[in-house]
């Protein structure tokens, strides 16, 4: 018989994990593969995005309230998922950006904070891993941190001559970036927001991207994932504090997200199988090998 798949995402805060790749892990759920969600903080000073949950009783109970909410999207994706127990280190702003607070996530030492996380890639082995790029998507240092322990866990799960402690050795296959957006991809959307006569929510970031770098270029591998869509959607509208369902992200009707970019994208950073790129699947290449053993 053929291994079990299996995935491990790894996301700075909850929320993240339903903000980037879900409806590619709600797919592979589908198709039978083990799917493990890690959560690096607890998102305990993320702002309170949705006007409706913007209210002392909210802000009290921040801490709770943002786990209920990752429960009930564990749910709705049909994931596993796990919890390092780092402290969000909030999103800087100001200039002078003001200094991190004490004790954060993204003030821990690279390879203390990665600890937990090779642990936790023994004891699930998984095929496949997917993070953030070395930007962590966009400059939170939370994310840039998720970054750097994920490519450390990667890199030292593995090694037996690593802190043995933490378990029998194991290494992943795989290693994935998230792309979320690329230049192309706002394009598409934007062109057919305007083709079916609707208001384009993407006019004003077209104009931003002429001043930035744009990442389609690094995308190896769009996995066809449309029909999951909605339990994507979903997955984010049950983190409320975080999510406005009048919002921005639900503008664009769902069959045409669907008709005009079907796929979510990534970039693969390493590898030990061989897989011809670009690829359509993240197991590409280790399902042949799963199949060998």
């Amino acid at each position: 018989m053929a291994e079990q798949l299996r995935l491990m995402a790894v996301h700075a805060h909850p929320d993240d994990e339903s903000s980037k790749g879900a409806a590619t892990m709600a797919k592979y759920v589908a198709e039978g593969v083990d799917v493990l969600v890690v959560t690096c903080t607890g998102g305990e000073r993320g702002s309170v995005l949705n006007p409706k949950m913007d209210r002392p009783d909210v802000w009290a109970n921040i801490g709770d309230i943002r786990r209920a909410e990752m429960d009930a999207a564990r749910a709705i994706l049909g994931i596993e998922q796990a919890w390092l127990g780092f402290v969000d280190s909030g999103l800087p702003e100001g200039d002078p950006l003001p200094p991190l607070p004490e004790g954060c996530f993204a003030l821990e030492e690279v390879d203390v904070a990665a600890a937990p996380l090779v642990r936790l890639m023994r004891q699930f082995r998984p095929h496949v891993v997917t993070t953030y790029d070395e930007e962590g998507g966009y400059p939170h240092p939370d994310h840039i941190m998720t970054h750097k322990v994920t490519v450390a866990a990667f890199e030292a799960a593995g090694d037996p001559d690593h802190h043995s402690e933490l378990g029998e050795p194991w290494q992943p296959l795989k290693l994935y970036y998230d792309v979320g957006f690329s230049r192309a991809k706002i394009m598409a959307l934007h062109e057919a927001m305007l083709a079916a006569g609707l208001e384009s929510p993407y006019g004003e970031w077209m104009k931003r991207w002429e001043d930035r770098p744009d990442k389609g270029e690094r995308i190896t591998t769009r996995v066809e994932c449309a029909e999951y869509f909605t339990v994507r959607d979903d997955a984010l509208r049950a983190h409320a504090t975080q999510i406005d369902p009048d919002g921005f992200w639900f503008q664009v009707p769902m069959d045409l997200q669907q008709r005009a970019w079907p796929t979510e994208d990534f970039q693969l950073a390493r590898s030990m199988v061989d897989s011809p790129l670009p690829e359509s699947d993240l197991f590409a290449g280790v399902r042949e090998t799963c199949h060998a053993r």
